[in-house]
């Protein structure tokens, strides 16, 4: 069984619609004991930092969730569900995360230009966007080279590069995905990103770390 874990973020049942088009057994469950007793977990979501920590902390599932990636099982991030990972976010004045990766998540800057046209680029980024992996990984095996996949943010974590596994440009080269050991976890929402997207999806929902 796979735990959507359900925090009063957004975007959520677009995660369980992907899945059970993947016809793959999950469940969205706000329970710190179905996420612990689940063989692995997707933390998906669409909000902010402070908001999503502070949830996190009222439901009990802080905890279940650095124990959930520290005994093996696999585990996926999506968008929030990404940034909160890290130890830091600038987000709401500061918010201290869950820490399970090192790194700290930034705003994108407010003047940022793409290219030689020096087109002013909106914050935040919403829309179709190259990931350009790095190397091989279960995760995305079979994603083709120069898939687009869907993003919706402000802001971005700023990881060691030894976790990034995907990038994408928009005014800067910024981690759009990263690897380490059963965890993966990606800035771009995958459930809303076609057939690349649920490729990968499919993909994890069989990963054997």
């Amino acid at each position: 069984m796979i735990a959507v874990v359900d925090y009063r973020a957004g975007n959520l049942t677009s995660v369980m619609t992907a899945l059970r088009y993947l016809d793959h057994d999950a469940v969205l469950t706000d329970s710190p004991s179905d996420v612990a007793a689940a063989e692995r977990i997707i933390f998906p979501g669409v909000g902010a930092a402070g908001e999503s920590m502070a949830n996190l902390r009222d439901l009990g599932l802080a905890d279940a969730i650095r124990d959930g990636v520290a005994s093996g099982k696999p585990f996926l991030g999506i968008c929030v569900g990404f940034q909160i990972l890290f130890d830091h976010s600038d987000e709401d004045g500061g918010t201290e995360c869950l820490g399970i990766l090192p790194g700290n998540v930034v705003r994108f800057a407010e003047n940022m230009t793409e290219g030689d046209s020096r087109r002013s680029l909106k914050v935040p980024q919403m829309g179709w966007n190259e990931v350009r992996f790095r190397g091989s990984h279960p995760v995305w095996d079979g994603v083709p080279a120069g898939s687009e996949f869907y993003f919706v943010h402000s802001y971005h974590p700023v990881p060691p590069d030894e976790l990034v596994c995907g990038e994408t440009t928009y005014g800067i080269v910024f981690a759009s995905a990263v690897a380490r050991e059963n965890l993966v976890a990606c800035q771009f929402h995958p459930e809303k990103s076609g057939r690349p997207g649920l490729c990968l999806l499919d993909n994890f929902c069989q990963w054997c770390p």
